[in-house]
């Protein structure tokens, strides 16, 4: 008999039951969750427990100061009794750096409301007195951090989840997956049990692979051999009358915690494993590897040095179990690429923390269309074909080796590269570019005088960084002569056929370019936020040309085909593989293509922005008289075949006016004077263009569109927020990401991005703050790294604010 469901879970671990009891709380209750052993079998049962709220994202941060809110109440609410131990924890800094990095997470959570707090070597020796301090030059306190029994957590999210009325299948694994002419899913279980549900979630764990094979997919993750040792019991802790905070020293590379009257030691250690290559066993469930403290060897020594007490007693038990990893050691949340109604919640390194959150936030995929927060990063989309299993491992260990690595701006880790890239690749590594990979394409970053110049030098302070003088030298040649850039990996589409206009015009908030012209047009989610942005082109009466981001190459492609109509009026083509872009820009742009081209690059036959087939140096090509850098430029798009031959037939011509080679760190400071957006940076789904300062491409009047109704709602009630830029003085270091506005000792708003202009000689913040702090010439301040900073709100865009360079 088959039985129906809304949604079919699969996984009963902490994330799965998790999301059964979130989508019960939604009042979703006619929901099964189907587990192939026992409930918390998985990664869940060997999980350490730990419950950190920290992180350097906003939202990761948000989503487990959700997790440790929620378990507060919950074994009360389920009536299910759970050892839950709040005990506080202490982050070691050993260097100037890592207390910089340590303030930037403070100031990120205390504007959340969590009570974090910066600490000196005295007030850690208060806190923990075992501990012997030397080398240690401060850390950082979270109040909120412990931990929770894994299992009873488990165990409490389910019983919950049933009360409301959900069910639980256990000991009966998922054998087949097979989505039905009508959308729903139809799920068969190893006891030949059959499930047809509207939605599923594959919330499987480190058999999240398996589960995605069942439907055609490939998902990026490797089991990474994760190893804790716990103590014998310790006098010195028995005699205690609290349990010690939980201490990490990520400097070293482990965190140490009080278990009962014993301590558990778990490193992330540089000799790292991972393991099932060819698959995993089909009866693992509740067993571990057998230990390998070789490996662990100088953690151990360290720590005992830190911590004296830990060494005086001998080791009870060894855990060495499997813990899932993506490529960038970031869970899967949110809908599986090529299919509609199916969703990922797996691959959690840090599940226990981050299991509440995720429960929340995949069950309002799933019931609202979105989750309250945009947790892009988390999305599996952001992997595309590139990341086969050997690029998954290379870099799964390599960000296992750095797990608590400083998080220093620019920094390009090797493994598991290069992926995908032009064929000017190997001439620009010549040139001795520094190469960084975005999206799985490899771009230039910046070029050094001297490649020994290029040998890593990270740190938060701009002048300190390798790349700040050649970056320099780059920007100035764009500004004063040309630069010329390859810039391959946007994400590109062809959209045509008679329904090609009334159809995009339906997805995007404002108008369709005319012949020829170029625009930037956004799509809204059906709640009226920014989805995505596109640079669109009118090739001909029912043919646009739409880039967008690399990186959500994905993610623009599920939206763009699962709204589609059914008539066939429309072809969708997705072409980004076929060319790339070589974004030529500066004053002398144009007396360098006069010399290697016939056509006519005036004002009058080639305006801003607009776009023509052209030929260039003998060979067709797109061009498009626009750029990200805010200067007389365009982007010549060019067939991959013919890029090597139409980049050299440039720079050749370039020469007598001091073409130069520039890279994306260039770039990056040059769009931050124009106030050129940054997607999922600057602009996310928690934004509307009216909050994110993009009225001038929303027409509300133009008729119906994806998002109109909500956005004119949320309009009418009137927008909180507005994205302004800031100029901020005195500062060494630029705003990172998520650094905290403040007025008069109070949050008033958020930076999204943040960096030095070259051009104007200031470090620049593009900012959402308070709507009535938003005109230009407030006064406010920044928190940058501890330190607040005297910061201006400047007119949009700060540099050449009438565009004359860009029409010039």
């Amino acid at each position: 008999m088959t039985q129906h469901a809304r949604v079919v879970v699969i996984g009963g671990g902490v994330v799965g039951t998790s999301a059964l009891y979130h989508l019960a709380k939604l009042g979703w209750k006619d929901c099964i969750l189907i587990e192939r052993d026992e409930l918390a079998s998985g990664s869940t049962w060997h999980a350490a427990g730990n419950v950190p709220t920290f992180s350097g994202s906003w939202n990761i941060m948000k989503m487990q100061a959700y997790s440790a809110r929620l378990y507060k109440t919950l074994g009360e609410e389920v009536d299910y009794p759970m050892n839950y131990h709040i005990t506080g924890s202490i982050r070691l800094a050993h260097s100037k750096a890592r207390m910089e990095e340590f303030a930037h997470a403070c100031a990120m959570a205390k504007a959340q409301g969590l009570d974090y707090d910066m600490l000196t070597p005295a007030e850690i020796k208060a806190k923990y007195p075992v501990m012997e301090m030397d080398g240690i030059v401060g850390g950082l306190w979270d109040a909120h951090d412990g931990d929770i029994d894994p299992s009873q957590l488990t165990q409490a999210l389910a019983k919950g989840a049933k009360d409301m009325g959900a069910k639980v299948l256990r000991f009966n694994g998922v054998t087949s997956i097979k989505q039905l002419p009508s959308g729903e899913w139809k799920i068969t279980t190893k006891d030949g049990a059959e499930f047809v549900a509207e939605k599923v979630i594959n919330a499987a764990g480190y058999r999240a692979g398996e589960v995605a094979a069942m439907v055609g997919q490939y998902l990026p993750i490797i089991a990474m051999q994760h190893q804790y040792l716990i103590t014998e019991m310790i006098p010195e802790l028995a005699a205690r009358d609290e349990k010690l905070p939980l201490v990490r020293d990520p400097d070293v590379s482990y965190y140490l915690r009080q278990e009962r009257d014993g301590l558990i030691l778990g490193p992330y250690e540089w000799n790292c494993k991972s393991d099932w290559h060819d698959g995993i066993p089909e009866e693992f469930a509740f067993q571990l590897w057998p230990d390998d403290l070789d490996r662990l060897e100088s953690y151990i020594e360290q720590a005992v040095a830190r911590v004296p007490v830990l060494g005086t007693v001998g080791v009870q038990k060894v855990i060495n179990g499997p813990i899932p990893y993506s490529p960038d050691g970031n869970p899967y949340i949110g809908p599986q690429h090529g299919l509609t109604n199916f969703y990922n919640a797996n691959c959690f390194s840090f599940g226990i923390c981050q299991g509440g959150g995720a429960g929340k936030t995949i069950a309002e995929y799933i019931v609202h269309g979105e989750p309250e927060w945009d947790l892009w990063g988390l999305d599996h989309r952001r992997y595309t074909v590139f990341a086969d299993q050997k690029y998954t491992i290379e870099k799964a260990e390599e960000l296992y080796q750095n797990e608590y690595a400083i998080g220093f701006p620019n920094e390009e880790r090797p493994a598991g590269r290069p992926r995908l890239k032009t064929p000017l690749y190997e001439k620009l590594l010549a040139k001795g570019a520094v190469m960084g990979a975005r999206g799985g394409w490899e771009r230039a970053a910046y070029f050094p005088r001297n490649p020994e110049e290029a040998k890593t030098k990270l740190s938060f302070h701009r002048a300190e960084q390798a790349w700040f003088e050649p970056v320099r030298e780059e920007c100035q040649a764009v500004a004063e002569r040309v630069g010329i850039m390859d810039l391959g990996g946007f994400s590109k589409f062809i959209v045509e056929g008679p329904g090609a206009e009334k159809w995009l015009d339906h997805l995007i908030c404002g108008a369709l370019p005319k012949s020829n012209r170029v625009t930037l047009a956004y799509t809204l989610t059906p709640k009226g936020s920014i989805l995505s942005e596109f640079t669109m082109t009118r090739l001909a009466p029912d043919k646009f040309y739409l880039m967008s981001a690399g990186s959500g190459l994905w993610h623009d492609m599920d939206w763009l085909t699962q709204h589609l109509p059914a008539d066939g009026s429309v072809k969708l083509t997705e072409v980004s593989q076929s060319a790339s872009s070589l974004v030529l820009v500066g004053p002398r742009s144009r007396d360098v293509l006069k010399k290697i081209s016939a056509a006519d690059f005036s004002n009058n036959a080639f305006p801003w922005p607009s776009c023509q087939q052209i030929e260039v140096a003998g060979r067709k090509v797109t061009a498009l008289r626009v750029n990200y850098v805010g200067e007389l430029g365009w982007e010549l798009h060019v067939p991959m075949e013919d890029l090597v031959h139409v980049y050299d037939a440039v720079v050749d011509a370039g020469q007598e006016f001091g073409i130069r080679d520039f890279g994306m760190y260039a770039m990056e400071c040059l769009r931050l004077e124009k106030g050129y957006r940054s997607w999922k940076q600057d602009i996310t789904h928690e934004y509307t263009p009216f909050d994110a300062g993009l009225e001038r491409f929303v027409k509300l009047g133009k008729g119906d569109f994806i998002g109109r109704d909500a956005l004119v709602k949320r309009h009418e009630a009137g927008e909180k927020e507005r994205f302004v830029p800031l100029i901020v003085e005195g500062n060494t270091a630029d705003a990172p990401t998520c650094s905290i506005v403040f007025k008069d000792g109070e949050k008033v708003g958020i930076v999204g991005s943040g960096g030095w202009g070259f051009r104007i000689g200031k470090s620049i913040a593009l900012s959402y703050v308070r709507l009535d702090l938003a005109a230009v010439g407030t006064k406010l301040e920044v928190e940058i790294l501890g330190q607040r900073f005297p910061a201006v709100v400047a007119e949009e865009p700060i540099f050449d604010p009438k565009n004359e360079r860009l029409k010039g």
